[in-house]
C-alpha cells in the first residue's frame, strides 16, 4: 500500500470513531432533554402578566437571580437568551422565553402565558389573538425582488426618455392573462356586447 492510501484509511477510521460518539452524545443528551420537558410539564401554571420589553442578553447582563446563573452550564454563559421583562403581581420580573414563541410575544400588551418558573412556555393573547410570525425573505426572494425593482427603474428611465407615462410593475400586477380578477373580465365581456 502505498502512503496516501494508508493516510486515506486513518482519516475514514476516525471519522467513523468520531460519528459514533456523537450518536452516543445525542443519544444522552435526548434523554436529558425528555427529562427536563417533564420537570418542565409537571410544574406549567397558567399566568397574565403586562410585556414591558424583550431582548435577547446574555446571562450575565440579563440580571436574573443569582441562583439561576450558578446552576447554569459554563459553556452557556456566554451564549444569548430571549429575556422577556413582565410586571406580574404588582413586581417587575426577568423571564426566560422559549426560542419558538420569542418573536410571538407583544410589547407593551397584557398576555396570558404558560409558566414553568422563571421559563415561558407559551403566550395567547388576552384581548384578541396575537400577530402571527413575521416571515422572513429567503436570499433568492430578496435577489428576485432586487432584479424586479432594477428592472422596474430602469422601464421608468427609458419611458421618462420617450416622454410616455411609466409602465406598471410585473411584481405588483394581479395574475391572469386579462388582468384583474375574472368578475372584471366578465363585466368588460358584456360591455362590449351591448
Amino acid at each position: 500500500m502505498s502512503t496516501w492510501q494508508i493516510v486515506l484509511w486513518v482519516i475514514v477510521i476516525v471519522l467513523a470513531a468520531i460519528l459514533v460518539a456523537l450518536f452516543f452524545i445525542g443519544r444522552r443528551l435526548e434523554k436529558k432533554q425528555a427529562e427536563q420537558q417533564e420537570q418542565i410539564e409537571a410544574a406549567k401554571q397558567s399566568v397574565t402578566f403586562l410585556v414591558l420589553d424583550k431582548k435577547r442578553l446574555r446571562l450575565k447582563e440579563s440580571k436574573l437571580p443569582q441562583q439561576v446563573i450558578d446552576a447554569t452550564p459554563w459553556y452557556l454563559r456566554r451564549s444569548k437568551l430571549p429575556i422577556v421583562m413582565v410586571r406580574f403581581n404588582g413586581q417587575v420580573m426577568r423571564m426566560i422565553s422559549d426560542e419558538a414563541i420569542f418573536d410571538l410575544i407583544p410589547v407593551g400588551k397584557e398576555v396570558r402565558a404558560t409558566v414553568s418558573g422563571l421559563y415561558i412556555t407559551d403566550v395567547k393573547g388576552i384581548r384578541g389573538a396575537l400577530d402571527s410570525k413575521p416571515v422572513k425573505k429567503g436570499w433568492f426572494q430578496k435577489a428576485k425582488d432586487k432584479a424586479f425593482k432594477a428592472r422596474d427603474e430602469q422601464r421608468a428611465e427609458q419611458a421618462a426618455k420617450k416622454g410616455e407615462p411609466a409602465p406598471k410593475s410585473i411584481s405588483t400586477q394581479s395574475s391572469g392573462s386579462g388582468g384583474g380578477s375574472p368578475r372584471k373580465r366578465k363585466a368588460t365581456k358584456k360591455k362590449r356586447k351591448h
